[in-house]
């Protein structure tokens, strides 16, 4: 062994202690965005079947829903909306009385400091479930704009902090940026889903959310999943249209892309964590297959590792219990 020269790199892994004072990632309850489903009627609180944990929860259950994500730490929820009634222009996205300005109004009444982020798109409104004006089966790009302005408009009207369009329309930014001017909401910021695939894994949020598309598919207006320098123009293109944070969707298939906008540009990222991704460690771990916690942890860890600055998950709340526990 005398004359074998290496490193023991195991010197920093010797200890508990050693090890958390020389981990470089971190991750705090304050880095996660919670998901809510809000649906109406009274006094219901629906599991998703496919979503194990996660609930469709109606107005008059959102104080206690609210508190609870208070008392663990979180510092934002991002709003859907599931209407009972649909149409083909998503109507329900931007009247006044709409689920999601409902929702936003009763939780800036409760906890101001709270920030309320509004998913800013059609899909869950529309009887066809696209996330635009549809003609002779296809998605319109430049009429789907104006209804995604008066969309945008509506949710900071009703007091939204954020608006966070997800459309993948072209020009979206640029189009809601010049609403929100208009209105008067110059100091409310856009969460832009600027990078967004058209991935599997968001099976259970299309239950979740009742919005699977009734036709096609929305592969022609969300990305290609083997596109990588696809993600760049995208994202670019909303910073120079007014965003002011990019979104990367889906998560943890797509690391080296939240890596590559983390690198490419200054503004803060954020990963969604999505649907199937929660599911799969869901299911795994109710047949005792895997350590949920553990696994989840990992998960939430390899994301904020690989350059995201706020992870939206349907883990926000369990991850915040943990993380409170050690």
């Amino acid at each position: 062994m005398d004359q074998i020269q290496f490193k023991r790199h195991r010197r920093l892994r010797k200890s508990a202690a050693m090890r958390a004072m020389v981990r470089e990632t971190h991750l705090h309850a304050e880095d996660f965005i919670y998901p809510l489903f809000i649906v109406e009627g009274e006094n219901k609180r629906n599991e998703i079947s496919s979503m194990p944990g996660a609930f469709q929860i109606s107005l008059d259950l959102l104080k206690d829903e609210i508190d609870e994500i208070k008392n663990l730490g979180l510092k934002a929820v991002i709003l859907f909306g599931v209407p009972d009634e649909k149409d083909s222009c998503g109507t329900g996205a931007y009247i006044d009385e709409g689920i999601v300005q409902q929702a936003t109004r009763l939780i800036k009444e409760q906890a101001p400091e709270l920030l309320v982020i509004a998913d800013t798109c059609l899909c869950e409104y529309t009887d066809h479930g696209h996330c635009g004006v549809v003609e002779e089966g296809y998605v319109q790009n430049d009429p789907s704009l104006e209804l995604l302005v008066k969309t945008a408009v509506s949710q900071a009207e009703a007091g939204a902090d954020i608006i966070a369009p997800s459309n993948m329309m072209d020009g979206f930014v640029a189009a809601i940026r010049k609403g929100l001017d208009e209105a008067g909401f110059l100091e409310v910021p856009i969460m832009s889903y600027a990078v967004k695939y058209s991935s599997a894994f968001y099976g259970p949020f299309r239950e979740a959310a009742n919005s699977a598309p009734q036709f096609g598919d929305r592969k022609t207006y969300q990305m290609d999943p083997a596109n990588r320098l696809e993600a760049l123009r995208e994202a670019q293109s909303d910073m120079e249209e007014g965003a002011d944070m990019l979104i990367v969707k889906p998560a943890l298939s797509y690391l080296d892309i939240i890596r590559d906008v983390r690198n490419e540009f200054n503004a803060p990222v954020i990963a969604y964590n999505v649907s199937g991704e929660y599911s799969l460690i869901k299911a795994a771990s109710i047949n005792g297959w895997i350590d949920e916690k553990a696994t989840a942890m990992e998960m939430l860890t390899s994301i904020k590792r690989a350059g995201a600055d706020m992870i939206i998950t349907y883990y926000a709340k369990d991850a915040a219990r943990w993380l409170q526990e050690t």
